[in-house]
């Protein structure tokens, strides 16, 4: 192990890793100009785009937290600049955790293991840089016709598009909140009883017009969620 962690944070693989991560915050940093910039033709005021964006950072927070410990785990393993690198690629560490076991399990051995040597590494980075190309390529091959159709559905019935954009998050939340829940009811305590607090925390909120509440209401869901799924996990 100590030849791989050697090698996977050799000066090499920070430079590639640094250039990466740094091509990804440009693209944050353009993306929040531009919408900066097109928040008022779109009739968006100054402290309406403002309130979106601290909704947006406190929103990251959470999720942030929730992979800090595969990152740890990962950063031991797999060394720190390629782990960096991975999560600020991807975002999800459960996905990138079981594709760096795939990858080592298809080299015959597992992650950390006695067998775990230079080759067994380059397995899993490839297996964890192959894994992800396939939502680069249908980004980049299908975002614009994709673009197209939702003009054309517009036009003939917004409505439709409301429904259909409201669905598809709705169920890629539940998807990730399903696998998480039924790894135990400690994890399923946790998801109701986070879910529960953030409804009654917006309709709080929206009653008596406190907008900082709304902004903090998935933060402080969260810790209800986690604090009551700890103590489960004591009887």
């Amino acid at each position: 192990m100590d030849e791989v962690l050697q090698a996977a944070q050799s000066l090499p693989v920070w430079i590639f890793a640094a250039i990466v991560v740094a091509i990804v915050i440009f693209q944050a940093i353009i993306f929040l100009i531009v919408s900066v910039k097109t928040a008022p033709e779109i009739g968006m005021s100054s402290e309406e785009t403002k309130r979106a964006f601290r909704t947006g950072v406190i929103s990251s927070l959470g999720p942030s937290f929730g992979i800090a410990i595969v990152i740890i785990s990962l950063i031991t393993i797999l060394g720190a600049p390629f782990t960096l690198m991975r999560i600020g690629i991807i975002g999800s560490a459960p996905t990138e955790l079981t594709a760096a076991g795939v990858g080592a399990n298809a080299f015959g051995t597992e992650l950390g293991a006695d067998g775990f040597n230079l080759q067994a590494f380059t397995t899993v980075v490839w297996t964890m840089c192959l894994g992800g190309t396939g939502w680069l390529i249908f980004a980049a091959l299908f975002t614009k016709s994709l673009g197209n159709t939702q003009t054309k559905v517009v036009k003939k019935n917004p409505k439709i598009m409301v429904i259909i954009s409201t669905a598809a998050m709705l169920g890629a939340f539940a998807y990730l909140a399903s696998q998480q829940m039924v790894q135990g009811y400690s994890h399923a305590i946790a998801a109701i009883v986070s879910g529960l607090s953030m409804m009654a925390l917006l309709t709080f909120a929206n009653k008596k017009g406190i907008k900082w509440l709304s902004e903090w209401a998935l933060g402080i869901a969260l810790i209800i969620g986690m604090t009551i799924g700890h103590f489960t996990t004591l009887f």
